[in-house]
């Protein structure tokens, strides 16, 4: 699992509970998960398909630095899915994970697009 994104857990980013909020959290997967999908499928044009069961496990507080993890793995024709991971940088607490996040590569009037992609880069 490549852990590339961190985050600082800040007072806007809090619930009433004083914990991280669980929409702030998913906006920031999405957004990594949507970057790591461009530069896999090479194409800019990219869009959330489907995101499956979120386990909240533990529950970040202001001042928690976390760390999102992402990783590749299959392609479809059009698709690429991945799984995450969200961690607490300092303690390695599980924070997160989903299995499975699915995005589709879309051409320039916004129609699925068969990408051509087998291999998963290891290093993105």
């Amino acid at each position: 699992m490549n852990f590339h994104t961190r985050k600082w857990v800040k007072p806007e980013d809090l619930n009433p509970n004083n914990t991280l909020f669980g929409g702030r959290l998913l906006q920031w997967i999405d957004e990594e998960a949507v970057i790591y999908a461009i530069v896999q499928l090479q194409n800019k044009k990219v869009v959330t398909k489907y995101i499956s069961e979120i386990n909240f496990i533990n529950a970040p507080k202001q001042g928690d630095i976390i760390e999102i993890g992402i990783i590749a793995i299959s392609f479809g024709k059009t698709s690429i899915t991945m799984r995450c991971e969200v961690r607490n940088k300092l303690n390695l607490q599980p924070i997160l994970s989903i299995d499975k996040l699915v995005f589709v590569s879309l051409d320039e009037i916004g129609k699925p697009f068969p990408h051509g992609k087998t291999k998963i880069d290891l290093n993105c």
